[in-house]
């Protein structure tokens, strides 16, 4: 009887290069950084339970404020956790649905405020794949 239950189900297994399940909406992928927010307050540094974002920063005298230098994360070492994301007061981080991270040299991983300003390309944008909408992991919730 079990076995005649699972017969009108769909397949669960995708052929990930080719299809790709939609992220859910509120996904912790990669961190987007935006430059021209950023105050460096090093809150972010602060709340990070690893001390990762690394913030170089010099003291304008005549104005009296920060001037950011360098912004840069190593998601080799990144355990995804948002905290940064959440606390940062000018929202100029944000998580992305970008997940494929991987490369062959491991200081790749070290992304300074250009790679983590670059806009990740959307899985739903992507016609060289096909997304997978109607996924039992998704009716399921």
């Amino acid at each position: 009887m079990i076995t005649l239950s699972h017969v009108n189900r769909l397949p669960i297994t995708i052929q990930y290069p080719y299809e790709k399940v939609i992220a859910a909406e509120r996904f912790r992928g990669r961190i987007h950084f935006e430059f021209d927010k950023c105050i460096a307050c090093e809150v972010c540094v602060r709340v990070c339970p690893i001390d990762l974002p690394v913030v170089d920063w010099k003291l304008e005298t005549d104005i009296r404020k920060k001037q950011l230098l360098n912004y840069s994360i190593d998601f080799g070492i990144c355990i995804f956790c948002g905290n940064c994301v959440e606390y940062c007061p000018t929202n100029c981080l944000s998580m992305t649905e970008e997940y494929e991270l991987s490369t062959y040299d491991r200081h790749e991983l070290n992304y300074n405020q250009i790679a983590l300003g670059r806009l990740p390309m959307s899985v739903i944008d992507d016609y060289t794949i096909r997304t997978i909408l109607n996924s039992p992991q998704i009716k399921n919730k």
